[in-house]
């Protein structure tokens, strides 16, 4: 039984596959600065958005985006949309008196029916 045993091969740790062939997608490389001077490069494809700021691998401190003469790049200040609630939605739709109007004629069918309702019905 020993002689048919696989010899010379780890099964399992080492990868059969080469990357001979193989094509790579076009890459870029981006340069980020932290707070404290530490530089770290992030990989992107090359039809990638490059985001301003990033996170050190490292240290988890924000960096900010470094030009290609080592500056940093101005950061474009996103406006964030403010957050409405149901009240403000329905107020684009009705008018302050008519939501009036609406809630008292819903007040008036509830009472109404109070009284026409039997038990174990």
């Amino acid at each position: 039984m020993a002689d048919r045993s696989l010899r010379g091969m780890r099964l399992g740790t080492q990868s059969l596959q080469s990357e001979e062939g193989v094509e790579f997608s076009p890459r870029k490389k981006a340069v980020y600065r932290t707070a404290d001077g530490m530089t770290f490069d992030v990989v992107f494809s090359a039809d990638a958005e490059v985001p301003e700021q990033w996170e050190s691998p490292k240290s988890g401190q924000e960096g900010i985006l470094l030009a290609a003469d080592g500056t940093p790049v101005e950061l474009h200040a996103v406006e964030t949309k403010i957050a409405r609630t149901h009240w403000d939605m329905l107020l684009e739709r009705r008018t302050r008196v008519e939501l009036e109007e609406l809630l008292q004629e819903r007040l008036n069918f509830l009472r109404s029916r109070r009284g026409q309702q039997k038990i174990g019905a």
